[in-house]
Parts: C-alpha cells; sequence; structure tokens
C-alpha cells in the first residue's frame, strides 16, 4: 500500500472542514469551540479513515512534512502550516494557507495529467502516420 500523497491529504482536509473555516463566528466560539478562523482543529483519525490509512501517518505527514515544507517566518514572526495547538484547540492548520498550497498542488498535477496525454498523443501520431504511409503507398 502506497501512503497518500500531500495533494491527496491536503484535499481530504479541504474538504472536511472547508464548511467549518467558513461557518466560523468571532472567538471564542461556545457552538463550534474554535479559537482562531484561520486556524481550524482537524482530527487526524478521520482524515485518515477517509483516506484509509493509519491516523500517525496523516500525523506526521503533517508535523514532520508539511510543517517543514509550508511554515514560514515573516518579520521575525512565524506562520505555521500545521500547529500542534492553538490555545484549547488541538492540530490545528492555517487553512488559509493550506487552501493556497492545495492550489498549487493541483495545478501542477493538471499540468503534468496534459502533458501526459500530449505525449501519449505524440507517440500515436508517431505510430499511426507511418502506418497509414506506408498502406498508402502499396501498389
Amino acid at each position: 500500500m502506497t501512503p497518500p500523497s500531500d495533494l491527496k491529504i491536503l484535499n481530504a482536509i479541504y474538504k472536511l472542514y472547508y464548511e467549518e473555516f467558513k461557518n466560523f463566528t468571532q472567538a471564542p466560539d461556545v457552538q463550534n469551540g474554535r479559537v482562531s478562523k484561520i486556524y481550524v482543529p482537524i482530527n487526524c483519525m478521520v482524515i485518515a479513515k477517509d483516506l484509509n490509512v493509519d491516523s500517525d501517518i496523516v500525523f506526521g505527514r503533517l508535523y514532520y512534512h508539511l510543517e517543514q515544507k509550508y511554515g514560514y517566518k515573516k518579520d521575525d514572526v512565524r506562520v505555521a502550516f500545521f500547529y500542534l495547538g492553538v490555545g484549547s484547540d488541538k492540530h490545528c492548520v492555517n487553512f488559509p494557507l493550506l487552501a493556497s498550497v492545495l492550489a498549487g498542488l493541483q495545478e501542477e498535477s493538471s499540468k503534468f495529467q496534459w502533458t501526459i496525454v500530449l505525449s501519449g498523443l505524440a507517440v500515436a501520431i508517431s505510430i499511426v502516420v507511418p502506418l497509414v504511409t506506408a498502406l498508402l503507398d502499396k501498389p
């Protein structure tokens, strides 16, 4: 079994938590319990179930890989991609940053898929043209 890609993990998080991000009201919100609109708490077990993997795979990918890759520092302020905790919220993703990263990964994937399709078409044409030419040139 292959591990899920960054694209699949981020897409699952976006799909599962977009409504929660969108429907946030001013903090602290007693109804949904969130402290911040930007940092959305996620449940790695729910995401893992959606991806059919162990929850530690999802947590590890977020904490050890994606946080290192996409978290950054600007003007001596650290902007995290994934926080272990924001106030009382645990395992939080920076949802706008996640959406931006996801859009970039989807664009990359789309370009790659088009490249494969066009390459396959070029190979097919390079095979068909000589065959058709050979058939037409027969006496």
